[in-house]
């Protein structure tokens, strides 16, 4: 398994649930399998089926995510195809021919494929392993993007009684968990489930000021040069700001469904390549994307439900470097959606519907650490995030009293008959001297200018909060404002109205966010390598090297096979396809521009200086003789120590050191090379000298 998850996938070991879960499906047990967008479902299916005989069939809803998942299987050397509506009919005949003869480990299909009966009955010729159900909430019907293609796989176990199925999905409430469970004939003992968590998004949300320009461009001023998601409302919206961002100096484009198939193909394909950093999109892109290094997700609007804000952030930061959330709302997103939903018929469903709208509403609005509240939403208990959220790193909120300027917009309003809407009461209270305003006559009421100390874009969240107090609502006919008892109790100064005054202001700065990444010209030099590789086998940048790869090597530079294989993410099938470019470069950075010493190789330093030998310099500094070894490698490498010095500190513990072992190691070394043997000499301790200490616990 260890020898698999390396050569194939580039890994050293396994992340929490992942070895659990493989074991689950060698058992060929059905499972279901509920995991945090990052946290490596994939692999979870994608390594046991390289232990297995036959053939895995992976049912995904999107052709661009089967794109992605068979191009990075192929890329390690792993023989998968999808059969789908985007190829040819001879393409998918020659993929069914392969099938039928053996010869993949892999097929991706969509759900809708299993309607048809050809199909069906060449899939029982095969020796199929397992199933995989992909975005399994998709089955639900209390899901949030409940499919009706994906509620037929419940007959998989009548078509394939002996197959195992195993689903999985990042975003299930405990209902939706059971409906899965229900839908699919899965045992309920069948589940593993880590918490609803992402450790590495910093999670923000904030009161939408006018048209959130100033907000968004100081977002995206802290993200220079990073990938991003801009989720809009409306195709209107995402070409309007799309524009913007474009006239001010941003490269982006538009993505949403109106647009011809050849043109999101290009789009989708260019951000997956890096040659487009942002897009601006509805909720038509981005399901189920592969895209690792996404470094922030930004919503102008208030999504519809926790379940489709949780997938939406969780598409960035899938290689585990930091990333970055902002959500915009108002109140306005929670009544434009209400009235969508208002025209349901009653039933369960709507009621359902209301209830998620609502959370969604209190969780913008919420003062609490988000995530522990998104969490909780999911029926998980976490700790606060402390450092991960805008609440927590907002300690002391402040609170302002604006039931004067409260009882003035309701006044105009009256005063205005309720005829009008928000942006008309704000032209009033500043005493616009728009045509319309003078007119009506609006130019003589006593409220006309009395609000010009405030800005638009303040008065604009006063009128938010007042609709979330419910003193006012918006005629669902004509758009009009209507007051409330409650507005008149505030009137009456019978209630008072409190503000958080961060919604009352910009924020100037997104500080908190601090790259994973040190884009130096190292990082720089790899990832334009990565490009040039990444164009001559047209496969997506991040399917080559993940950021998280490439920033390991760029403080690494390994400069043989064997340095290369100690990083993450990189396994003997790369090495053999990618390892020479990868490497040449490496050793001419190194060449060229040694990297900096840290303050501990200086340290050492010092008191190389000052005559010590390697014995004392570990008593003096409290370390292993192995890191004083590799720091007078580090000062040999950077020339602050000559060969002679560093033969000189290194020739005691080349002449202690034990023949025997010398003499093993040697031995070792004519078979494997030194990876393999630190890797096995590991498996080695855990796997025969654990067990012969505690036998009761390794049988």
């Amino acid at each position: 398994m260890y020898k698999i998850l390396k050569e194939q996938f580039g890994f050293n070991e396994f992340k929490p649930i992942q070895k659990k879960a493989i074991q689950e499906i060698l058992h060929k047990n059905d499972l279901l399998v509920i995991l945090p967008t990052g946290s490596g479902k994939s692999l979870i299916y994608q390594l046991p089926t390289m232990m297995m005989d036959g053939v895995s069939i992976v049912i995904s809803p999107l052709i661009a995510l089967m794109q992605d998942q068979v191009s990075s299987l192929r890329v390690n050397g792993i023989n998968a195809k999808m059969i789908s509506s985007s190829n040819t009919q001879k393409e998918n005949a020659q993929t069914m021919d392969e099938l039928l003869n053996n010869k993949l480990k892999f097929l991706y299909v969509a759900p809708e494929r299993f309607v048809n009966e050809y199909f069906l009955q060449n899939l029982k010729r095969v020796k199929i392993n397992f199933f995989v159900i992909d975005e399994a909430h998709c089955v639900s019907e209390w899901g949030h993007e409940f499919r009706d293609d994906y509620r037929k796989l419940q007959h998989l176990k009548e078509w394939f009684k002996d197959t195992p199925v195993t689903a999985f999905t990042a975003t299930a409430t405990k209902t939706v968990q059971s409906d899965i469970l229900k839908t699919l004939k899965i045992d309920k003992k069948q589940v593993l489930r880590a918490k609803a968590n992402r450790n590495n998004l910093i999670i923000r949300s904030q009161k939408r000021i006018g048209n959130a320009k100033e907000q968004i461009i100081e977002f995206l001023h802290t993200h220079k040069d990073e990938s991003g998601i801009i989720y809009c409302f409306t195709r209107k919206e995402t070409e309007r700001l799309s524009s913007y961002l474009n006239d001010k100096g941003f490269i982006t484009e538009a993505y949403h469904a109106g647009l011809s198939v050849n043109k999101r193909e290009k789009i989708f394909k260019d951000f997956k390549n890096d040659s487009l950093k942002i897009i601006v999109a509805t909720i038509a892109f981005g399901m189920g994307i592969d895209k690792s290094n996404i470094r922030f997700v930004l919503h102008t609007s208030m999504p519809k439900t926790i379940e489709n804000y949780f997938q939406e952030i969780g598409r960035a930061g899938r290689d585990g470097l930091m990333s970055d959330t902002l959500l915009l709302y108002s109140k306005a997103d929670e009544i434009s959606k209400r009235v969508f939903i208002d025209e349901l018929p009653e039933s369960e469903y709507k009621r359902n519907i209301y209830e998620k709208l609502r959370q969604m509403y209190r969780f913008a609005i919420s003062s609490k650490c988000r995530h522990q509240s998104i969490a909780k939403y999911f029926g998980d208990e976490i700790q606060k995030c402390e450092i991960l959220c805008d609440n927590c790193l907002d300690k002391d909120v402040e609170f302002l009293d604006i039931t004067l300027e409260a009882q003035k917009f309701i006044s105009t309003i009256l005063r205005c008959k309720e005829r009008f809407g928000s942006a008309y009461i704000i032209d009033v209270l500043r005493g616009s001297r728009a045509k319309r305003i003078f007119d009506f006559g609006h130019d003589k009421l006593s409220v006309y200018g009395i609000g010009q100390d405030l800005s638009k874009l303040q008065w604009g969240s006063i009128f938010d909060k007042l609709l979330d107090e419910e003193a006012l609502y918006i005629d669902k006919e004509f758009g009009s404002l209507k007051v409330t008892n409650i507005a008149k109790q505030i009137l009456k100064k019978e209630k008072t109205v409190n503000i958080n005054a961060r919604d009352l202001e910009i924020k100037k700065s997104f500080k908190e966010y601090k790259k994973d990444e040190n884009t130096n010209e190292t990082f720089e030099k790899l990832r334009e390598l990565r490009t040039t590789l990444s164009k001559k086998d047209d496969v997506p940048a991040y399917i080559i090297f993940s950021d998280k790869t490439l920033l390991e090597i760029s403080k690494k530079l390994p400069i043989n096979k064997d340095e290369f294989l100690q990083i993450s993410g990189v396994g003997e099938k790369k090495l053999e396809r990618y390892g020479k470019e990868f490497l040449k470069l490496c050793k001419d950075i190194k060449e060229i521009a040694p990297k900096e010493l840290s303050k501990t190789h200086k340290e050492t330093l010092l008191l190389i200086k000052e005559g010590k030998n390697i014995s004392e310099i570990c008593e003096k500094r409290e370390l292993k003789d192995t890191t004083i070894i590799s720091h007078v490698t580090a000062l040999y490498e950077n020339n602050q120590i000559d060969k002679t010095m560093k033969n000189t500190l290194l020739q005691p513990l080349v002449d202690n050191f034990p023949k025997d072992i010398k003499s093993w190691i040697k031995d070792g070394l004519k078979l494997h090379n030194i990876s393999k043997l630190r890797q096995n000499l590991v498996k080695y301790e855990y796997l025969f000298m654990f067990q012969d200490k505690n036998p009761a616990d390794c049988s």
